[in-house]
């Protein structure tokens, strides 16, 4: 500011010396009957300031400077919001193609050999779609309805043993999972198609990996009519989460036991 001030004086002052000489002269004269008028034009005498005339000026910018993209980060970023997409239309494919195999199958126990091998599949194909570490994404927690399992004993125990399904008719099978390490299993049937009960267990979630977490069960609690108590003692499950979506969650157990969660 002070350099633009200085150059401001400076070339005010060599402006008032360079114009202080220029004084116009006019006269009219007039003799006897004729009229007679002189201009004379003034002397103009040019005199250079003795200093020369500096003018300074200077612009500066806070401006961030533009970033440009090179045309290969552009392509890039196009191929992988559309191989997102397409990602999503296969896995929710993938999604309605399982549910459509396990529903209404008694979870799992109506199926033959080679539909177990179907669902096998498909949820192998899953797997490619998982997110990198399931344990720790907020879907996990809700509650979920088993759908299905590749060994029918695995969920509801005795329960669901080939006597136990002649004598215990199943209504549901729900695991919930509430924040931040809650599971609770609840299983609820029909004794001798006429005395409902339910089984339930409350457990403590442990994450070991960023797919495989434990969950340690405490005795399981027994309500048939009015009566409910505990019997058993704790017991334990390891669980690897392969797929979960808003829909469905995957799990193998650490028998290999394949298990289908479908979001309630």
């Amino acid at each position: 500011m002070a350099a633009s001030a200085t150059a401001t004086a400076t070339a005010t002052a060599s402006s008032s010396t360079l114009f202080s000489t220029f004084e116009p002269q006019f006269s009219l004269s007039s003799k006897g009957s004729h009229f007679h008028s002189t201009l004379s034009l003034p002397r103009h005498r040019l005199r250079l300031p003795n200093h020369p005339l500096r003018v300074s000026a200077s612009v500066s910018s806070s401006a961030a400077p533009v970033v440009q993209n090179s045309p290969g980060d552009f392509v890039s970023s196009i191929l992988s919001k559309i191989k997102a997409r397409f990602s999503r239309n296969d896995s929710g494919d993938l999604v309605s193609s399982i549910l459509s195999k396990v529903t209404e199958t008694d979870r799992g126990v109506l199926l033959t050999r080679e539909e177990h091998k179907e669902v096998g599949e498909i949820a192998e194909e899953l797997q490619k779609y998982c997110v990198d570490a399931p344990v720790k994404c907020p879907l996990i927690f809700g509650d979920w309805d088993v759908v299905y399992c590749s060994n029918p004993t695995s969920p509801g125990g005795g329960y669901r043993s080939s006597i136990g399904r002649l004598v215990f008719k199943t209504n549901e099978m729900v695991q919930v999972v509430e924040a931040p390490d809650t599971v609770r299993n609840k299983v609820s049937f029909s004794a001798f198609g006429f005395l409902d009960g339910e089984v339930s267990l409350k457990g403590k979630l442990i994450a070991l990996d960023e797919r495989w977490i434990q969950v340690i069960f405490e005795a399981p609690e027994l309500k048939v009519g009015g009566f409910e108590f505990q019997y058993g003692g704790e017991s334990e499950v390891k669980l690897q989460i392969t797929y979960i979506d808003e829909k469905i969650r995957l799990g193998k157990g650490s028998r290999g036991s394949l298990f289908v969660f479908q979001r309630r």
